[in-house]
C-alpha cells in the first residue's frame, strides 16, 4: 500500500486514543479499530504515519506493529499469551554461563549476576545458574512467582514485553525494564553479551552485524512502547 494521506493524528476514541488518518480512523489488520491506552503513545503512532513516504514500511512503523498485536493477537488470549512468555523463566539466558573464554565469563558474571540480584531482591526468589547448556531446572516458586508477574500484565504491555522475552531470551531483563529498573541500553548490553563477544574476537561480519542492528533496533523499539503507555 502506498501513502494516500496527508495527515495522520491522534484522536480521542471508545477506549482511549484512536488515529485517524485524514479524519478515516485507522483499524487493524483483523479490521478492529486502533485504540491505544495513551495519548503520547498515539501521537508517537501517528508520527510513524506521517513520516512514511511511498510504500508502506511495515519495519519502520514499530509502535502500530505492537499496537495491532496487542489488540489482534494478545487480547484475543491474553492468560494463553502471557504463559508462553512465563515459559522463558523456565531456562533464561542470565542462568546459562560460559565455560570458557574467561573474558567471556568476567563479563556474563558481571553483567547477569547484577541482573539476577535485582529479581531476587524484587521477587524473593532465587535461580539456579549453571555453565553450559545442558538445560537445569529453576525453583518452582520462581517460575509461579515470575509468572504470577506476566500474568498480572495488560495486553499492551504484554505486547511490548514480548519482544524484549524472545530477543533477549531473558524474562528477568525484560521484567527489569517493565519495572524501570533497566535502560533499553542496560537491558541490550547484558542480553547482547554473547554476540558482541563474537563480533569482537572474530572482526566485523557485515551480515551478523545487520542481524544485530536490526535486533536491537526491534529490542529498543519495545522499550519506547512500554515508556508511552507510562506507568
Amino acid at each position: 500500500m502506498k501513502r494516500f494521506w496527508k495527515e495522520a493524528q491522534a484522536v480521542e476514541a471508545e477506549g482511549g486514543w484512536g488515529i485517524e488518518l485524514d479524519g478515516r480512523p485507522v483499524r487493524t489488520p483483523m479490521r478492529a479499530l486502533l485504540a491505544v491506552p495513551t495519548r503520547a503513545l498515539a501521537d508517537a503512532i501517528a508520527a510513524e504515519w506521517n513520516t512514511m513516504e511511498g510504500e508502506l514500511d511495515p519495519r519502520s512503523m514499530p509502535l502500530t506493529g505492537l499496537a495491532n498485536a496487542a489488540i489482534d493477537r494478545v487480547g484475543a488470549d491474553r492468560a494463553g499469551f502471557a504463559k508462553g512468555l512465563a515459559r522463558y523463566a523456565e531456562a533464561d539466558l542470565a542462568c546459562y554461563r560460559a565455560e570458557s573464554p574467561q573474558g567471556l565469563c568476567e563479563r556474563q558474571s558481571r553483567e547477569w549476576d547484577e541482573l539476577l540480584g535485582w529479581a531476587r531482591r524484587r521477587y524473593d526468589v532465587d535461580f539456579a545458574v549453571t555453565t553450559g547448556i545442558v538445560h537445569v531446572d529453576q525453583p518452582p516458586a520462581t517460575i509461579e512467582r515470575l509468572a504470577h508477574e506476566v500474568a498480572a500484565l495488560d495486553p499492551f504491555r504484554l505486547a511490548g514485553l514480548s519482544p524484549l522475552v524472545t530477543i533477549g531470551g531473558s524474562l528477568v531483563a525484560a521484567l527489569a525494564v517493565a519495572d524501570g529498573a533497566m535502560t533499553a541500553a542496560e537491558a541490550w548490553a547484558a542480553v547482547s553479551i554473547d554476540e558482541r563477544w563474537q563480533l569482537e574476537k572474530w572482526g566485523a561480519d557485515a551480515e551478523a552485524e545487520s542481524a544485530l542492528e536490526n535486533r536491537r533496533a526491534d529490542f529498543f523499539a519495545a522499550v519506547r512502547f512500554l515508556d508511552l503507555l507510562g506507568g
